[in-house]
């Protein structure tokens, strides 16, 4: 018996000793769950457990393996708590994997879009290349072809850059002795005007099977009425000569003596003849383009008739609003023309003598001063030069016009019409 209390009592020193090992943090390992060191359960390592009573039975842990050892709760609470750190650690697994797959689906998604925009872009490169590849093998082709072209319609061509020069020629130059004034040159603007005839007839002789004079009077010209580039090319010829005439109507403006006509009413004169040009312009293809869009020879059917005239109404119409417009434009020109206060009114010369007798743009003597709205004096020629380019007086931005007549400087418009 005193040898069994020894015993004993040397077995319950080593269960508490090891008790104490158990509890105490090994530095070498991560620390337990929270559960464990509150007391859920207990690891035993095999020596002591083999020290314990019936540690010999059959029934016991094999060699190498801890035992856990619940203590201070029943297997049910502890097997809820146990089951509640587990469903908490395979909650947080789930999270931090879900947020994983999460971001590598994001990354899948932009690499994705990044591959597309990446084979957009290599397939768009590889359609230029081809196309450059095309080009190159097909050059020669195309410069035969150009060459015979060049060759077919040589002349067309010439008389096409001709017209072109020309008008570009006298535009600028009728536009550079407006602005010359007193200082133009007259045997220059007699020129022009013999340079312009001179073209016009050249080539209405050069031309002379197709009668394209008679364009001029809305008359049909002896072309094919069905052949879309003779259509095209008359049109284009009856603009350029229409444009020339006008022209050449500014250049004996021009050769008008200063005492006979004004620089205000010269500036008039450009306007009201642009106006009426541009209008002339509208009306003159419309013979050429109607005769052509109602011509159906090759349906002599009623339909092709019928699609003919739908086509020809539905050009009118568009005509007719073009025309529309440009009354209106030229209603306003019409009253410009005739207002006599535009660039205001004859000074007297007391007002003169109070403006100092010395025009504020030309720094020198009035010369038919004209007093505008605002009360401020110039000369009649220097406020008309500045109104064809601004609405408002020089010196104190006062509002003169509501219209910026910008023909008055004698320019022509380059549009070309061919419709």
């Amino acid at each position: 018996m005193k040898l069994r209390a020894q015993y004993d009592r040397g077995t319950n020193c080593e269960t508490r000793r090891a008790f104490k090992l158990r509890d105490s943090p090994d530095p070498m390992q991560p620390d337990s769950s929270p559960q464990e060191r509150n007391g859920l359960s207990l690891t035993l390592q095999p020596e002591l457990l083999a020290r314990m009573p019936g540690a010999g039975s059959s029934n016991g842990p094999e060699t190498g393996d801890d035992v856990r050892v619940p203590i201070g709760s029943s297997s049910g609470s502890a097997s809820g708590r146990g089951a509640t750190s587990r469903r908490v650690r395979t909650g947080s697994h789930g999270h931090s994997h879900s947020h994983a797959h999460s971001h590598s689906q994001e990354h899948e998604s932009d690499s994705g879009e990044s591959d597309l925009e990446s084979g957009e872009s290599s397939s768009s490169l590889s359609e230029l290349r081809y196309l450059l590849r095309w080009l190159k093998k097909s050059l020669p082709f195309i410069v035969i072809l150009s060459a015979k072209l060049v060759i077919q319609h040589a002349l067309g061509l010439a008389v096409a850059v001709g017209l072109f020069t020309t008008f570009m020629y006298v535009n600028k130059s009728i536009q550079t002795q407006v602005f010359f004034h007193d200082r133009r040159r007259k045997l220059h603007c007699a020129w022009l005007l013999v340079f312009l005839t001179s073209s016009s007839l050249l080539v209405f002789y050069t031309f002379h099977t197709q009668s394209l004079y008679r364009c001029l009077i809305f008359a049909n010209p002896t072309i094919d009425s069905q052949n879309f580039w003779e259509v095209l090319w008359s049109v284009g010829v009856t603009n350029f000569i229409v444009k020339f005439f006008f022209m050449g109507l500014k250049c004996l403006i021009l050769l008008v003596p200063s005492p006979l006509m004004t620089y205000r009413q010269r500036g008039q004169w450009y306007m009201l003849t642009e106006e009426t040009g541009q209008l002339y312009q509208v009306i003159a293809p419309v013979p050429l383009w109607f005769r052509y869009l109602v011509s159906y020879d090759e349906m002599e059917t009623s339909v092709g008739l019928t699609l003919g005239i739908l086509l020809a109404l539905l050009y009118l119409i568009m005509k007719l609003l073009a025309l529309y417009g440009l009354s209106g434009s030229l209603q306003k020109t019409l009253r410009t023309f005739f207002s006599s206060k535009l660039n205001g009114a004859p000074a007297s010369p007391a007002q003169v003598r109070e403006a100092g007798d010395i025009c504020p743009i030309c720094q020198a003597d009035f010369k038919q001063p004209r007093v505008l709205v605002c009360q401020h004096i110039f000369c009649e020629e220097c406020i008309a030069q500045w109104l064809n380019q601004e609405r408002t007086c020089p010196l104190c931005r006062t509002v003169i016009t509501d219209k910026v007549n910008k023909w008055k400087d004698g320019a022509t418009s380059a549009y070309l019409q061919i419709y």
